[in-house]
């Protein structure tokens, strides 16, 4: 009984000596940080494919233009390393940001791009973009993907008011499913969206357009129309027909 009794002594004795210890290790941590001085900033932007939409040497600069605390032998604790991932952040074509010092006190910034799925077009006015999860982004300057265009005044509306608007999940699944597939990303080039919401697809080969309807039932639509090219164009040809309607559970309309 003794015995067991002396050993759990002991061992809390080892457990308190050992939390002393990383106490006084994490405190000597915390100092040697706080000593630690500005050494350098590194930006790197994860690239998607090969894209390029924020130029590393652009955040470089802006960064040190407005943070005068970026100077050699500053001290880190002092830089605001929130305020520099906000600043980041605030980039148009930045999706997210981190922002954090390393062991040599070199202030690293990590960068995650917005990716374009789509470019809206407007003969007047200036272009946007549409990202992947559905962002309004301004054109770019550094790259100009080649995306699927969309016009029209339903298109208008969408950078008129900064928004994909009320059936704004609908067409973005319309463009993730026409760029996910290979023969429709290669076959449908345009999209014309009425200001009703109805959409019409314009096509690479071709001189028809397709009357989508509302971008709902997607993939059924697209299931009659690759019936169209695989049946119908066959026996009448490419040129036969002017509009095809698709928009109509179970019907394909040739005019």
């Amino acid at each position: 009984m003794g015995t067991n009794r002396s050993w759990k002594l002991k061992r809390w004795v080892l457990f308190a000596a050992m939390g002393m210890i990383l106490a006084i290790y994490v405190g000597f941590v915390e100092i040697k940080g706080d000593e630690k001085t500005f050494t350098g900033l590194e930006v790197y932007v994860e690239g998607v494919s090969e894209l390029y939409f924020v130029e590393e040497k652009e955040i470089h600069r802006m960064l040190e233009n407005d943070f005068e605390q970026l100077k050699p032998g500053v001290k880190v604790s002092t830089i605001p390393l929130y305020e520099l991932e906000k600043k980041v952040e605030n980039h148009p074509f930045v999706k997210d940001a981190e922002v954090f010092v390393d062991l040599k006190g070199k202030v690293m910034v990590k960068v995650a791009q917005h990716i374009p799925l789509a470019r809206i077009t407007r003969p007047m006015a200036p272009d946007g973009y549409i990202s992947t999860e559905g962002v309004i982004l301004p054109t770019s300057t550094h790259f100009t993907p080649r995306v699927i265009t969309i016009q029209g005044r339903g298109a208008d509306r969408i950078l008129e008011t900064g928004s994909l608007g009320t059936d704004g999940d609908s067409l973005l699944e319309l463009l993730h499913f026409i760029d996910r597939d290979k023969l429709w990303h290669a076959q449908i080039s345009g999209i014309e969206l009425l200001a009703n919401g109805d959409v019409i697809l314009q096509q690479q080969v071709g001189k028809q357009v397709i009357e989508f309807g509302k971008p709902e039932s997607i993939e059924e639509k697209f299931k009659k129309i690759s019936i169209y090219y695989t049946e119908i164009v066959p026996l009448k040809g490419w040129n036969t027909y002017e509009r095809v309607n698709v928009k109509f559970k179970d019907q394909i309309i040739c005019e």
